[in-house]
Formats: structure tokens, C-alpha cells, sequence
């Protein structure tokens, strides 16, 4: 093996490459690690991507751009927050992918982030290419005219950097249609038209219908992929949600609607928890009412509220981790095997630590992988997209059939990647499928 391909050797030898080229940035190192763990094989056995290495080539990120943000608050004191786009690989479309505004945001949260994504966009079979973005801007507590300044300021740096054939952010943490309206009424002004520029826009302004509920309710049609493949359905199914937020709720809401019994919502402070399982008309009641404080709504829909305290210790058949990154780590994956956990849902990017996720593959739980089961949100921004480009609005039915046959393909493909004797490993499954048509598009434009 010439000394070019020393870093192929192992994955230690792959790490010891990479690490000096990003130093500090954990979050992207774990992901990229995740990654090449499962299509190491493939690239030495292929021939094409060992020579060309691609599998380098693909965790270096085609630019990353980052920018002040000078903003106003209501007292007319000047504000400044870092704003980035890390923008991945174009080598399937426009680089697509959300922008979070959160005190966590940094450089290695984002390009953790954009990698993930890459693969996930190559899972639906859309011609969608990887970025995300955001800042470290947090809109909790301001006012909604503190955040269209801040929004307008952010959109003024990004817009130069973004269109329909060139980029195309949508929302994540922290970035609503509120935001997304401000944002992309700003882009409109600087660039005199009205193109499909931005994702996740209000129905009445050129967005999507179902786009709110895609990524809960993706998710859970990919768990009933995983149920139906071990002859099981989801009615009857103790699931137990972390989070509250925009995913949760509706992964929460589909899941009750198909029978599962849901036990749990929470946020930071906290776990909302119904043994008997929230109602249709509860989780309603969270999507109208929760602001910041769950256990303030724990009350109205006759629940526990259990402070400072996660939900993976009340028992449970799914577990569906909606939150954020590594927040269920080793010890909250000892519990839910204890208490009989076989299923693990990733609804967030990344939810479970290096060490949880080895538990639970030493255990037999099923993982259903983030960039697989949470493609939803990004597969309905694809179809706004091309609702955008025709000019023409598709109506719900439809749009929920297309989703329900993207994530069906989505999951065959996982599954025809990932078997492995009498078994499926969906976290392999992805992110060989994924990297598979991701490096053969890189290989069709040469060295670039």
C-alpha cells in the first residue's frame, strides 16, 4: 500500500490522519469517526475510492464561511454574534440543510452537522446536496423585534452566499417559520425577487404543507419499517420521547395516532410523564402551550413532571431520543436495556454518545440512525423546492404519500446495505448506502 493510503490501514490510523486537520472539534471528529467505521471495508475494497480517495476528499468541507452579525436590541444597545454556513459537498445539488440559532453553536457543532446531513440527503434519492449553519444568537428572551433585527442583520451577511441552485437553508433549533420569515423577507429586499431561497417558509408565502411535521412524522414510519421487518407493529408500543420541541411533539403525535402508547415529553429541565400515555388531545395541548416551560403544562394534562430528570428511566419498547446531540449517554443506555428497551429511534442528529451506542449493539437494540430516520424534514424541503421551482402548491395527501414513500426507500435501502448474517444493522446499512452515491457522483467530475 503506498504511503498515500497509510491513513485506510484502520480507523485509528484514518483518525490519526484526520485529527490534526481539525483540532478541538469533537462533535465533528465523533461523527466522522461514526462514519468510517462502517465504510472503511467498502472504500479499501473499492478499487475507485481507495485510489481517488474519496473518503478523504468527503470530510473536508467544500468552504465554510463565517461573519459577524451586528444586531440592535430594544434599547438601542448594538448586539454582535458569530454567524456561519458550512457548506459540505454540492456533488448531488445545491447544498441544503438547516440553520440553528443556539448559545451551543460553533464551528464544530456545524460541520458535524453538514456531514451528517450529506449522507442523509443522499438516503432520500433527491438531488440534494449538504451545508448547515447558524449562530450562537440565542432568541430565548428577546423580543419578536429583537429577533427579525437579528434576523435581517444574519440574512444581509448569508445572502451572498445562497439561492435556488446554489444553497437552499432551511430551520432547525431555534429557527421557526417566524424566523424563517424574516429571513427570507430580507433576502427577497436584497435580491429584488422571489425565489425559492429558503425551506420551512409559511404556506402563504411559498412553503410546504406538512414541511412542521415532517421529520416526527418521518420517523416514525421508519420505526414501522424496523417493526413490520421483525414481524411486529407499532400499536401497543411503550414509546418514551425526549424533548418537546417541533420534532418531538410530532413524532409523539403520529406514534399516538397509530395506537403506540407515549409516556414522555421533556426539555433541559426536566421529564413530562403519563404512564397511560399522552392523549391526542395532550400533545395538542404541548404544541399550543409549551414556551420554554414544560413543567408548567404538566398539570393541564394530568402528568408527572420529574425535575431534573430524563426519560429513559421510565420503561419503555422505543426509546426516541428527539432532542439534541450526545444526549443520551451510557448510563441512560444501561437503564433502558435494563428495563427492556429494544428499539432505539434517533430522531435528533447524533442523540446517542460513542459509548451508549455500543451498549446497545452489545445488547441487540435496534438503532434506527438520525441520518436515516429523521430524513423526513429534509425530504418535504426538497419537495418545496420543486413546488418553488414550478410555481404550484401540492396538497397535504400528497405530500404525505411522497413522504411515506421516500422513508420507505430510505429504509429498504438501509436494509439491503446493512445485513449482516440473520440480522439488520441499520447505522451500517445508512451510512454505506449514504457515502455509496455520494462517492460515485464525486467520482463522475473527476478530481475537484
Amino acid at each position: 500500500m503506498s504511503a498515500s493510503h497509510d491513513e485506510l490501514e484502520s480507523i485509528e490510523t484514518f483518525m490519526e490522519w484526520l485529527e490534526p486537520n481539525h483540532p478541538g472539534e469533537t462533535e465533528f471528529l465523533q461523527a466522522v469517526r461514526g462514519v468510517a467505521e462502517n465504510v472503511l471495508d467498502t472504500v479499501r475494497e473499492t478499487e475507485n475510492y481507495r485510489e481517488q480517495r474519496i473518503l478523504q476528499r468527503l470530510t473536508e468541507p467544500d468552504r465554510i464561511i463565517r461573519f459577524r452579525v451586528v444586531w440592535e436590541d430594544d434599547d438601542g444597545i448594538p448586539r454582535i454574534n458569530r454567524g456561519y454556513r458550512v457548506q459540505h459537498s454540492n456533488a448531488l445539488g445545491p447544498y441544503k440543510g438547516g440553520l440553528r440559532f443556539d448559545p451551543s453553536v460553533n464551528q464544530s457543532i456545524l460541520k458535524f452537522l453538514a456531514f451528517e446531513q450529506l449522507f442523509k440527503n443522499s438516503l432520500t434519492g433527491l438531488n440534494l446536496g449538504a451545508g448547515k449553519g447558524g449562530s450562537d444568537f440565542n432568541p430565548k428572551g428577546r423580543s419578536d423585534k429583537e429577533i427579525m433585527r437579528f434576523c435581517h442583520a444574519f440574512m444581509t451577511e448569508l445572502a451572498r452566499h445562497i439561492g435556488q441552485l446554489t444553497d437552499v437553508p432551511a430551520g432547525d433549533i431555534g429557527v421557526g417559520a417566524r424566523e424563517i420569515g424574516y429571513l427570507f423577507g430580507q433576502y427577497k429586499r436584497l435580491e429584488n425577487q422571489f425565489a425559492g431561497a429558503l425551506t420551512g417558509k409559511s404556506v402563504g408565502a411559498g412553503g410546504s404543507e406538512l414541511r412542521i411535521e415532517a421529520t416526527g412524522y418521518g420517523a416514525i414510519y421508519f420505526l414501522c419499517g424496523m417493526l413490520a421487518e421483525d414481524g411486529e407493529e407499532i400499536d401497543g408500543k411503550r414509546i418514551a420521547v425526549s424533548g418537546a420541541g417541533n420534532v418531538a411533539v410530532h413524532a409523539a403525535e403520529k406514534a399516538q395516532s397509530l395506537g403506540a402508547i407515549v409516556t414522555t415529553l421533556s426539555n433541559r429541565s426536566g421529564t413530562l410523564v403519563k404512564e397511560d400515555g399522552l392523549s391526542a388531545d395532550d400533545i395538542g395541548t404541548v404544541k399550543s402551550r409549551y414556551v420554554g416551560d414544560l413543567s408548567a403544562i404538566a398539570e393541564a394534562v394530568s402528568a408527572r413532571w420529574l425535575q431534573g430528570e430524563k426519560p429513559w428511566r421510565v420503561g419503555c419498547d422505543v426509546a426516541v431520543p428527539a432532542a439534541t446531540q450526545n444526549e443520551l449517554d451510557e448510563r441512560d443506555a444501561g437503564d433502558l436495556i435494563d428495563a427492556g428497551c429494544r428499539y432505539v429511534l434517533e430522531a435528533a442528529n447524533m442523540p446517542l454518545t460513542e459509548a451508549a451506542a455500543a451498549a446497545f449493539e452489545a445488547s441487540g437494540v435496534a438503532i434506527a440512525p438520525g441520518k436515516a430516520a429523521n430524513a423526513g424534514g429534509v425530504a418535504v424541503s426538497g419537495f418545496e423546492i420543486t413546488q418553488n421551482r414550478l410555481g404550484r402548491s401540492w396538497p397535504r395527501e400528497r405530500l404525505d404519500t411522497e413522504l411515506r414513500e421516500t422513508m420507505a426507500g430510505i429504509f429498504d435501502r438501509c436494509k439491503g446495505r446493512g445485513r449482516i448474517d440473520d440480522r439488520i444493522d441499520y447505522r451500517r446499512g445508512a451510512d454505506i448506502a449514504g457515502f455509496d452515491r455520494v462517492a460515485r457522483a464525486v467520482l463522475s467530475f473527476g478530481t475537484m
